[in-house]
């Protein structure tokens, strides 16, 4: 592992939420705890439709007199929208900053050879003024550095820090069972708890009263979290999106991001669901991949 690698995530897109009515405003609307969002504590979290459907998620990171909205650049726009929706009188700014912040991805041993780093999912501090954080859904997505774009070329001059392909960041991010590419074709498609934010610290079923939150602490409560989003492997043939995923011809599952890294809504209590089988799906042969961190 070539510690000098940093993946320069030009796809994040970077919104800046600021004003009085701040904290009041995230807390009521995201499926974590703003409390928890520190100069020293950075979290993840999700914003989900009324019935608890997964629409945006994203990592959050107090900047300031505010808070970063690290998420998919492809969905900074639609996202924007939504925050401003909710708006309403609050007192509450929603910048988008993303052509003036990057997001640059390192591997867990560099962000640990940093003398403040501590080795705590979402742990954060500043170097040269740029917020460098433990990706808070597991470790081995490895530091993020948040850095100004005219700051860019400095900072890994000084950090001795080259880039490397982003395949390799998104295939580590897909064996770990964690979607970051074409999420916009998750949304309305499955509960949020299905996409395993408990396990991957997306949920704090303590905080209170957010946008979905009923259905998602009835599922919790009732034990009914029968399916979850995992990572497709394509063994042979080609799958699209939608496609049904069949064992014996018992429906286990659908296919919901078709691309490169491809994930599904597996129904994982099913009776005729096995990790170590290969199934049909339309004219592919598949497996489905289980997460190191995942528990069932």
């Amino acid at each position: 592992m070539n510690i000098k690698k940093v993946y320069i995530l030009e796809d994040r897109g970077i919104l800046f939420i600021n004003g009085d009515d701040s904290i009041e405003f995230i807390q009521n609307l995201i499926t974590n705890d703003i409390n928890k969002v520190t100069d020293t504590n950075s979290c993840y979290a999700s914003l989900l439709s009324p019935q608890g459907k997964y629409l945006f998620d994203f990592i959050i990171i107090r900047h300031k007199n505010g808070f970063i909205i690290d998420c998919e650049k492809d969905q900074v726009n639609n996202l924007l929208k939504q925050l401003n929706l909710y708006k309403l009188r609050s007192k509450v700014e929603v910048l988008d900053l993303s052509n003036e912040f990057v997001v640059a991805a390192i591997f867990l041993e560099k962000y640990n050879s940093f003398p403040n780093s501590k080795e705590i999912l979402g742990y954060t501090f500043k170097y040269r003024e740029d917020p460098v954080i433990l990706d808070p859904r597991h470790k081995n997505l490895g530091g993020r550095i948040l850095i100004n774009l005219e700051k860019l070329h400095l900072s890994l001059k000084i950090l001795e820090l080259k880039s490397a392909t982003l395949d390799e960041y998104y295939q580590i991010s897909y064996e770990l069972g964690i979607p970051q590419k074409n999420t916009g074709k998750l949304q309305n498609k499955l509960f949020g708890i299905e996409c395993n934010f408990e396990e991957l610290n997306c949920l704090d079923f303590k905080k209170g009263c957010y946008v979905g939150q009923e259905n998602t602490s009835r599922i919790k409560i009732k034990n009914k979290l029968n399916k979850r989003l995992l990572p497709i492997e394509l063994i042979k043939g080609s799958i699209k999106d939608g496609d049904i995923i069949l064992s014996k011809n018992n429906e286990i599952g659908k296919v919901l991001i078709s691309e490169k890294y491809s994930f599904g809504l597996i129904k994982v209590k099913d009776k005729d669901f096995d990790f170590n089988e290969v199934y049909k799906s339309g004219t592919a042969d598949i497996k489905i991949l289980r997460p190191n961190w995942l528990n069932l």
